[in-house]
């Protein structure tokens, strides 16, 4: 069962009415480290300053070697400790401080105004979401939150607060959040605390075309329980909360220019075992990448001429029409035309043209299915057939309305899949590097070709699962399990 401290620099700067809470001083904690060699422990590190190289730095510096799960982190530290952070460029939410500040003006005077967040939590009901949002970017146990307007209301500056400049209404209101904090989050038994290892898993339950569906979601939590996994999803909010974990299963549509992206490296760089690693997504969500990286390997591929904004179209005729046009960054069949003559390469390149300054036209190899082959650290774990819509070229056919319409599947023994497409799609996989990927192949007597590497393949339930069943999932996290173990196992040889 976790351990909960609080670390403070001066005993008096404590609530001494605040019982059922463990205090220290940093220096008991910096000095004395036999004391607290357990890796269960929760710390709050209430200092009087983080700057850098301080008694306040340290101790979160510290907590984190030692293994604590410290709040605030030692990076969270190094933003807050030398000035306040300006400008800060969070997915909506200049939009949620403009909406959230407009419906409370009615208790704002002036273009200025201060928001006190402690754990998360402010004074004022109404701001929760936006107090929550802040604390789980910026997490640190007091905030001072600086928002001015000018045409719209934005964050100007977040600082920390400390306890001993705490006021006596804003002491009280300390002792009722770090309760509830403590109860709510740390003090609850939760499976997580009992199992092994935890594993994040990101995804967005409004994802129209997420990679697994909730059935498959639920097989994970599921079988990780029994191999002492604690499998927990996680959403977008919960960016602050990445270093509790393990490992990041990304279970979402990756983007590079999307928080995604930025889960996996924040996660890479806390030193957790993360699928689709940062390098993945950054070769396999760019189709001019991956045809150059084909074409140096020489693993065979459709044809594929670069376009360029500005330069001449005439060159798609020589591979003969119907071609295709892609813009690199395209997913599940979006971003992609057929075009049947060169008046309409020139009508979609203009489209896609406004989007990437690059596209691709692709020779055009019509089957009536795709081969999608799931690699995981170089080797095949599962095969499927991914049918064309009814009536259509794509996979996926997206209507004007938002609809998808998809064709149907069949998975396969591994055993039943032709040789040459398995070898073509490890090939291909092991270009990209050892992670978790979906090789997309045709394979017809003209011969076989890669058509894509997806580093966020689908894992469905009732699709890719359809043959090995929990034996599919399992093999999945015994190999984050093998990857969390790896590092000790280093460890422990040296």
């Amino acid at each position: 069962m976790a351990l909960h401290i609080v670390v403070v620099e001066n005993k008096k700067d404590w609530l001494d009415d605040l019982a059922g809470v463990q205090v220290i001083t940093a220096r008991e904690y910096l000095m004395k480290p036999d004391q607290y060699k357990s890796r269960h422990i929760r710390l709050i590190n209430l200092c009087r300053s983080y700057r850098y190289l301080s008694t306040g730095y340290y101790c979160s510096l510290l907590g984190e070697a030692r293994r604590h799960k410290v709040i605030p982190s030692v990076r969270t530290v190094t933003d807050l400790s030398s000035k306040a952070i300006y400008s800060l460029n969070f997915d909506d939410m200049d939009d949620l401080v403009h909406r959230a500040l407009q419906r409370h003006k009615h208790e704002i005077n002036g273009d200025r105004f201060e928001l006190y967040i402690f754990f998360g939590q402010s004074e004022i009901k109404e701001l929760y979401e936006l107090s929550r949002m802040i604390f789980d970017a910026v997490r640190s146990p007091l905030l001072k939150v600086e928002f001015r307007r000018q045409t719209r209301w934005q964050i100007y500056s977040i600082r920390p607060v400390f306890l001993n400049n705490l006021t006596s209404m804003h002491r009280e209101f300390f002792a009722q959040t770090l309760n509830g904090y403590l109860s709510a989050r740390w003090r609850t038994p939760k499976a997580k605390s009992q199992l092994r290892y935890d594993l994040a898993v990101l995804y967005n339950p409004d994802e129209k075309l997420p990679p697994s569906n909730m059935g498959a979601l639920r097989k994970f939590i599921d079988i990780g329980k029994r191999m002492d996994v604690n499998v927990e999803l996680i959403q977008k909010k919960d960016y602050g909360r990445l270093a509790e974990y393990d490992a990041l299963f990304i279970r979402e549509t990756t983007g590079i220019d999307h928080y995604t992206y930025r889960f996996s490296k924040k996660a890479e760089a806390e030193g957790m075992v993360v699928l689709d690693d940062p390098d993945s997504i950054l070769k396999c969500t760019n189709k001019v990448y991956l045809s150059e990286l084909l074409a140096a390997s020489k693993i065979s591929a459709p044809r594929t001429l670069i376009l360029h904004k500005g330069e001449p179209l005439e060159a798609c005729s020589d591979f003969g029409f119907p071609i295709v046009l892609k813009i690199p960054d395209g997913s599940f069949s979006r971003g992609m035309y057929k075009a049947e003559n060169l008046d309409q390469v020139r009508l979609f390149t203009a489209k896609l043209f406004r989007e990437s300054d690059l596209i691709l036209a692709q020779e055009f190899l019509y089957t009536e299915f795709d081969w999608r082959i799931g690699i995981l650290n170089n080797a095949p774990i599962f095969a499927c057939q991914y049918f064309m819509s009814p009536e259509h070229w794509q996979i996926v056919k997206h209507g004007e309305s938002g609809n998808a319409t998809e064709g149907g599947f069949k998975t396969f023994e591994l055993t039943d899949v032709p040789d040459a497409v398995i070898s073509v799609a490890t090939s291909a996989a092991r270009l990209i590097g050892d992670g978790f990927y979906g090789v997309d192949v045709k394979h017809s007597s003209r011969g076989t070709y890669v058509i894509e590497v997806n580093d966020n393949p689908n894992l469905d339930s009732g699709v890719e699962d359809a043959i090995m069943g929990a034996d599919l999932y399992r093999l999945i996290l015994m190999e984050f399990i093998r990857r969390i173990e790896k590092p000790r196992e280093i460890s422990q040889e040296k």
